[in-house]
């Protein structure tokens, strides 16, 4: 891989994953064209050098679905005794653990419909994972980073600290910063 590519893979990641890749949030999701598939090639670097997981979901001829994940923050988000409750009525067992969840996911985003309970599994919020799919995706009180059921206060401050996110870490890259450097100096402005 040239350093080209791996500078634009890097600066994908960095604009549709900043949140996961600075510890912000459990994962994040990237449509990739089949073309760019290089990024999926990155990922054994990518996952040596950092906390994060990446997992193709889907794909069809033209694109793919990356997962990139926390898996620490995901398994935290996905152990709430009410998450849990919720998955079951979609198939998730109570005694699946990490890897079977994503791969019951990855089997329900074959089907016809998008599964929207991938908002639990994004880190979104269950009261507006249960509001979306309650109201067929209308009647949101905010669209933002996703839409928003329930307390939009709060989400439009998660939603600055996302875009907070991604200026960081993109303004490292952008000065040159090599990426899994970029990471660390980004984590440390945040704090």
């Amino acid at each position: 891989m040239s350093e080209l590519e791996r500078r634009s893979i890097e600066h994908t990641l960095a604009v549709h994953s900043a949140p996961a890749l600075l510890d912000i949030k459990c994962a994040n999701l990237i449509s990739v064209s089949i073309d760019e598939s290089d990024m999926y090639d990155y990922r054994q670097e990518f996952e040596s050098r950092s906390k994060l997981r990446m997992r193709v979901l889907c794909q069809c001829r033209e694109r793919q679905l990356l997962y990139v994940y926390h898996e620490t923050l995901l398994a935290m988000q996905l152990s709430q005794p009410e998450i849990r409750a919720f998955l079951t009525q979609y198939g998730y067992t109570e005694d699946m653990n990490l890897q079977q969840m994503l791969g019951t996911l990855a089997s329900r985003m074959q089907c016809e419909r998008f599964p929207h309970e991938i908002g639990i599994f994004l880190g979104y919020p269950l009261a507006d994972v249960q509001g979306f799919i309650e109201n067929n995706g209308k009647n949101c009180l905010l669209c933002g980073c996703w839409k928003v059921y329930n307390d939009p206060e709060s989400a439009r401050r998660t939603f600055a600290n996302y875009d907070r996110c991604r200026e960081i870490l993109c303004d490292k890259l952008q000065q040159g910063c090599e990426f899994f450097r970029a990471l660390e100096l980004s984590k440390e402005e945040l704090l």
